[in-house]
């Protein structure tokens, strides 16, 4: 069996372009050398595009800053991850009144977490999507207040996280990837990586 720590052959530098602690704990996880360097962009997008698009429009505008000094063993993952309700972006909230408007409309409704993933090297960028569908239950206005009080919805989209207490609560369904809805899609990135840099299955 393939050693995680072995799975690099190539000795690509891979970058990680977000701050997120919970993207960056998946990579640890997974037992893969990588380091962060993020370069903080505008993440803003043309008000013609929707859904899926504007996680991409905004993971491409990550890797803009990268593209001319990249060398030749580097690779770069940006992501970026919304959450689209009722042909509605919500990203993160710009303070606690928008976070509860934002958990208000997502009691006892089904939306969808879209994750884009960009994977940039010098010679190459590739960038894909996936998409889980997440069904809450009714939220009642304790719980909803409750969360917003501990500060966690306000580094995420759509004002939650699944791994929350809001979640662990509040969610009746999922219909997808799990870890798409964390931040990141590790099987179908995985995939890509192995696919693309011809590395060695982990078997």
């Amino acid at each position: 069996m393939t050693k995680l720590t072995e799975w690099n052959p190539h000795g690509y530098d891979i970058i990680l372009a977000s701050g997120s602690p919970r993207r960056q704990a998946f990579l640890n996880d997974w037992g893969i050398p990588f380091r962060v360097h993020k370069i903080a962009v505008e993440e803003t997008y043309p008000d013609h595009i929707q859904g899926a698009d504007i996680a991409t429009y905004i993971t491409t505008l990550k890797a803009e800053p990268f593209r001319e000094k990249l060398q030749t063993n580097q690779l770069v993952i940006t992501a970026d991850t919304i959450v689209w309700h009722q042909n509605q972006y919500l990203g993160k909230p710009k303070d606690p009144s928008e976070a509860k408007r934002m958990l208000q409309s997502l009691s006892g409704a089904t939306h969808e977490v879209i994750t884009a993933v960009g994977i940039l090297r010098k010679a190459d960028w590739e960038v894909f999507s996936e998409t889980t569908k997440v069904t809450f239950l009714p939220l009642s206005e304790t719980m909803i207040d409750t969360y917003i009080a501990t500060g966690a919805p306000m580094d995420k989209a759509g004002a939650y996280g699944i791994q929350d207490m809001i979640g662990t609560l509040g969610i009746a369904a999922i219909e997808g990837s799990y870890t798409n809805v964390v931040g990141l899609p590790m099987a179908q990135l995985f995939k890509k990586l192995v696919n693309k840099l011809s590395l060695p299955p982990l078997d």
